[in-house]
């Protein structure tokens, strides 16, 4: 074996040793981390289930005797079923909007060409970068003139307008790359542009649907700011406020605050957990060509 082989040998060897010590430096992180977050969880998880008392002297041991106390006074006395059925009806019908108005608009932007077409590509991204809080007075001004301050709609309007850019833009990016042969002989066999659209656009753009449908959800299940601004009612609340409103009536109740958070967060990881594969496929899928 010559000198040549022998330093390449080497040479391999190294690399392979570097790749497995940088694989268990990262993994090593990354199961700290995920440590961190789940424990997070599982501790306020845990705690729900304990008396007040017994969270301020011992919050860190496990649950050996749990108690249900918690959960029926958020149930009875908060009236949390109504501020569930609150944030559903406003995020269900925020997501349904969305998914309509930015399919047709992204199905509109990616097949046909018009006048300032770049302009209002340039204007969906742009308007990304402006945060809620900015926009939050001419919202309310305009809330206030429509007499909808207080009403589900006040809040569903301005989550489906805040929530469209983000939609249509990442939609386009999926329609953009399906094949054109499709339309074409689906408007050789008679079908108009509605058909063309619900038939074949819809179910094969179903991943970036559903990742557009989640993503929408999630900010409007978890918008406090815009809700706090516009609902005044108590029994117009959405969970999100309801629990702010906990949080400042009853902060001493650790117990109550625990089971409070875990009924508002199980819905979001429930969505996650199931609809997780879709988040990724609906992001990547046209983000490579052929």
């Amino acid at each position: 074996m010559n000198k040549s082989s022998i330093a390449f040998e080497k040479q391999i060897r190294k690399t392979r040793f570097t790749t497995v010590i940088s694989k268990i430096i990262i993994y090593f992180v990354l199961c700290i981390w995920a440590f961190t977050t789940v424990y997070t969880l599982f501790w306020v998880v845990n705690n729900s289930f304990k008396d007040k008392t017994v969270i301020l002297t011992d919050s860190f041991s496990l649950a050996v005797k749990p108690i249900l106390d918690n959960y029926e006074t958020a149930f009875n006395k908060l009236n949390i079923g109504r501020a569930y059925l609150n944030s559903f009806i406003i995020s269900g019908s925020t997501v349904v909007l969305v998914m309509v108005f930015s399919g047709l608009t992204a199905y509109a932007m990616t097949r046909y060409t018009f006048r300032l077409k770049n302009t209002l590509y340039l204007m969906f991204a742009g308007s990304l970068l402006f945060p809620a809080f900015s926009t939050i007075v001419p919202i309310f001004r305009m809330v206030l003139q429509l007499n909808l301050v207080s009403h589900p709609l006040g809040v569903i309007i301005p989550q489906t307008a805040s929530n469209l850019s983000f939609a249509i833009i990442v939609l386009m990016g999926f329609m953009s790359n399906l094949p054109l042969e499709l339309e074409e002989a689906a408007f050789m066999e008679g079908c108009n542009v509605f058909d063309i659209f619900f038939r074949i656009i819809l179910p094969i753009s179903k991943p970036a649907f559903a990742t557009v449908a989640i993503f929408t959800f999630l900010w409007s299940y978890n918008d406090l700011f815009m809700q706090m601004v516009i609902l005044r009612k108590r029994e117009t609340y959405p969970i999100c406020t309801l629990l702010n409103e906990i949080s400042s009536q009853f902060g001493t109740d650790f117990g109550l605050m625990a089971s409070a958070v875990t009924i508002v967060v199980l819905p979001v990881l429930i969505v996650y957990l199931f609809l997780q594969k879709n988040i990724v496929k609906g992001l990547t899928a046209g983000a490579i060509k052929g």
